[in-house]
């Protein structure tokens, strides 16, 4: 159980210095992982490689034991056989370290063996005054400060960065937004795998980002909360400053199953999901898709947004599908206010649509785009909460001279954009980041986009179960 009663010391997710208990130099190794992690993450304190054998690790001195270091480190990182993890915890008591990330398994989710050497381990904390995050967890990464990286983990990849943070009780969901950071550009700058959560749990680790004003969202995959009671209070406290994510797994009888066999926790039924996900002020949302489409949109828009769009387009079909997913999303096409439709008659060319959605037809050069951008920003500010952007790619057109006109009319817009772009995108990276550097997140298709808007707009949290 996690303890109402204590903070998460700042350790578990920005030590200064770290141990890592089972170091070596391979980096198909736990221990070689989270060593390579370290350097390659670029963390700034102070990192001693513990491991008998002794010796030099990428240019380091390895202590031979944790008896040695001195002075203690603040984070000593468990990364050995769970045999021998109960003989390094009494080497950490007697050596001063108070605070312990026990990456390994072996523990409560096991067998009677293991069952009981988590009654040691917690035994051995509470006689020493020891604190411990995991076991059986993949570690934390922090990377929110980006003058102060804290990679400590054995996952293959580090997120791309960025203010959104996710709590996972499971390592393989956070690796999979770890992917999704780097191929839908969501701005994952922090994950953290609790494991069995033997002090620091969901609750816990929610307050901290909470507190943490380089972190602007939060993404959650829970199986179970704990206290939830608890959970509840803390939650409903940080959802006032920024957006709340879950993803509740475990909700139908076979998933139930699923969930008491990974965690050994009872998971919630759908319907007590959805009014515990309300009661604190969550967004619930019921895919692992999108619960990245949400990070990705209230990584770029925490306030969230209005359900009234407008879709910009070049092409009809694919405007014709977002139309059909909006309206099935909650979404509202509003009508375009009488101004706008004159300006638009008056620089579109006679055959383009001028509804709502708008098609300004496939040979859409930069001027017609950008003309029309900056009329429906200038001249439809109280028509609109949001505008949808779709862009076609065809042979005739300069791709790259529409991509910059979008990038920089958008610039400082007063409601949210976004942009989706279809057809043989040869420099897709490059153009994809120059949107988002214009604050535009950039989506592979309309789907995803028209879904992403829809989270945003869902703002009465009973809606969202």
């Amino acid at each position: 159980m996690t303890s109402p009663h204590h903070p998460l010391p700042p350790a578990f997710l920005s030590a200064r210095s770290i141990a890592v208990v089972g170091a070596g130099d391979r980096p198909s190794s736990s221990g070689g992982a989270v060593l390579h992690n370290l350097i390659k993450g670029g963390y700034r304190g102070r990192i001693v490689p513990v491991n008998p054998k002794g010796g030099v690790l990428f240019d380091l001195p390895v202590a031979t034991s944790l008896s040695v270091v001195s002075p203690p480190a603040e984070l000593a990182v468990i990364v050995v056989r769970p045999d021998l993890i109960l003989d390094v915890v009494k080497e950490a008591a007697a050596s001063g370290h108070r605070h312990l990330l026990i990456l390994p398994g072996g523990f409560a989710e096991g067998a009677e063996e293991g069952q009981a050497r988590d009654r040691q381990l917690r035994d051995l904390a509470q006689t020493h005054g020891m604190k411990i995050g995991g076991p059986n967890c993949a570690g934390t990464i922090n990377l929110l400060d980006t003058a102060a990286p804290f990679p400590v983990t054995f996952f293959r990849d580090l997120p791309r960065g960025g203010k959104v943070a996710l709590i996972s009780q499971s390592g393989a969901i956070v690796e999979e937004l770890i992917g999704a950071s780097h191929r839908m550009r969501l701005p994952l700058g922090a994950v953290v795998s609790v494991g069995n959560a033997l002090h620091y749990g969901l609750t816990d680790y929610l307050e901290a980002l909470g507190r943490d004003d380089a972190c602007e969202v939060i993404l959650l995959y829970a199986e179970s909360f704990g206290d939830p009671e608890r959970f509840v209070q803390v939650a409903r406290k940080v959802g006032v400053n920024k957006p709340i994510v879950a993803l509740v797994g475990g909700r139908t009888e076979a998933g139930a199953a699923a969930a008491f066999r990974h965690t050994g926790s009872r998971a919630m039924g759908d319907a007590e999901a959805a009014a515990f996900c309300a009661s604190a002020g969550m967004l619930r949302v019921r895919s692992l898709r999108d619960l990245v489409l949400a990070g990705k949109a209230y990584g770029s828009f925490p306030r969230g947004m209005g359900k009234r769009v407008l879709l910009l387009s070049n092409s009809g079909g694919p405007g014709v599908l977002a139309s059909d997913r909006a309206v099935s999303c909650g979404l509202e096409l509003a009508p375009l206010p009488a101004a706008l439709i004159k300006r638009l008659s008056e620089i579109l060319p006679p055959e383009a649509t001028i509804a709502n959605p708008l098609d300004l037809l496939a040979d859409a050069r930069e001027e017609r785009f950008g003309d029309t951008l900056q009329a429906a920003l200038q001249m439809a500010g109280d028509a609109f909460d949001a505008i949808l952007m779709i862009h076609v790619i065809p042979f005739m057109v300069n791709t790259a001279a529409v991509v910059q006109r979008l990038a920089e009319g958008a610039k400082g817009a007063p409601l949210p954009i976004m942009h989706t772009m279809m057809g043989t995108l040869e420099h897709k990276d490059a153009w994809f980041e120059q949107l988002e550097a214009a604050q535009v997140p950039a989506f592979d298709n309309v789907e995803d986009m028209v879904s992403a808007a829809a989270l945003l707009a869902r703002t009465d949290h009973r809606e969202m179960a």
